[in-house]
């Protein structure tokens, strides 16, 4: 495949890694400072694409694998910055589907990297398990278990979060 054509087949991927830059990082600067270093770097490789293998899951490991190391980068520089919320990007005209998408939003950020991450190639990326494993680079039951850990953290964050205030205060006497 010539640059060209790869770079015409990009533009059909850019919003799903913008989703999954904005869910690594949680900022939306650095997600796009994410999104454009990956793809730069998928087009001076393109001679390492394999031709007929998914070029979506081949983007998102670039990217996976490029924000491992910005985040090195980060840990050993000594300066950890911390991201903004994703919660921003939710914009429905329902005022409740909207408080809900930012409920389910922050919930989601308030996992594990590795859970959240996984969470989103499956659910929100919509990934084959295999495909997601890859991306990561890690066993595939190694991915069934952080989904089905980042699953319950998030059924049991949305609990909480549905409780009435009332509730909480009188079970906390």
């Amino acid at each position: 495949m010539t640059k060209n054509a790869l770079i015409q087949e990009l533009t059909n991927h850019i919003v799903s890694l913008r989703r999954y830059a904005l869910v690594l990082t949680r900022d939306r600067q650095d997600a796009e400072d994410l999104v454009q270093e990956s793809l730069m770097r998928a087009i001076a490789a393109v001679d390492s694409w394999r031709r007929g293998s998914d070029l979506r899951a081949w983007l998102f490991r670039i990217m996976h694998n490029l924000h491992i190391s910005n985040m090195r980068r980060l840990q050993v520089r000594g300066s950890h910055k911390q991201g903004g919320s994703s919660a921003e990007a939710a914009e429905e005209p329902s005022q409740m589907l909207r408080i809900e998408v930012r409920n389910v939003l922050a919930a989601l950020a308030e996992l594990p990297e590795a859970q959240r991450q996984a969470i989103t190639l499956i659910a929100i990326e919509d990934l084959r398990y295999e495909e997601a494993a890859k991306i990561l680079d890690i066993p595939m039951g190694t991915l069934m278990s952080r989904l089905a850990r980042g699953r319950e953290a998030l059924r049991q964050s949305m609990d909480g979060r549905k409780t009435p205030t009332l509730h909480v205060i009188r079970s906390s006497r």
